[in-house]
């Protein structure tokens, strides 16, 4: 990533994501996210909202079908990624210039919502398994006499 520019956006989904998959058959997400920026008038004694950006986002294989499965409209999110400029020529023949982010991280936001998570099984993914997992206790509460912070 070196030379790309990363970005963390919090902000609302716009849109519930939409899932399509490649000729390949890579699994590929596409949402919009608005963030925007609040501040506090201590003049008038309220909240201001700024500006709203809106940012088009596209993550791909397992965590795109992951994303599809779990958000919806109006979610609170995390997104963090690389940003790109695309330039393009409208109908028109204007050149326009739009901004997007390649996702590499998608979060639901939990300062006012709650979650449930469930693994996402990996069906052929290589990785170790749950009982390879040097972490798992197996359901204990101590390891070596002391208790696990966790």
């Amino acid at each position: 990533m070196a030379g790309e520019t990363v970005i963390t956006v919090v902000g609302n989904l716009v849109d519930d994501p939409e899932l399509r998959f490649t000729p390949s058959g890579a699994a590929v997400a596409k949402f919009r996210v608005a963030s925007t920026p609040r501040t506090f008038d201590r003049q008038t004694n309220e909240w201001k909202d700024g500006e709203s950006l809106f940012l088009t986002c596209s993550v791909w294989r397992q965590a795109a079908e992951n994303v599809a499965e779990s958000l919806t409209r109006g979610t609170r999110v995390i997104v963090q990624g690389r940003l790109k400029q695309r330039s393009y020529e409208d109908r028109e023949g204007v050149k326009r210039t739009v901004y997007e982010l390649d996702a590499e991280e998608v979060g639901a936001a939990l300062s006012n919502a709650t979650a449930k998570l469930t693994k996402a099984n990996r069906s052929g993914a290589g990785g170790p398994s749950r009982t390879d997992d040097r972490w798992n206790t197996g359901g204990a509460t101590t390891i070596g006499g002391d208790n696990v912070p966790f």
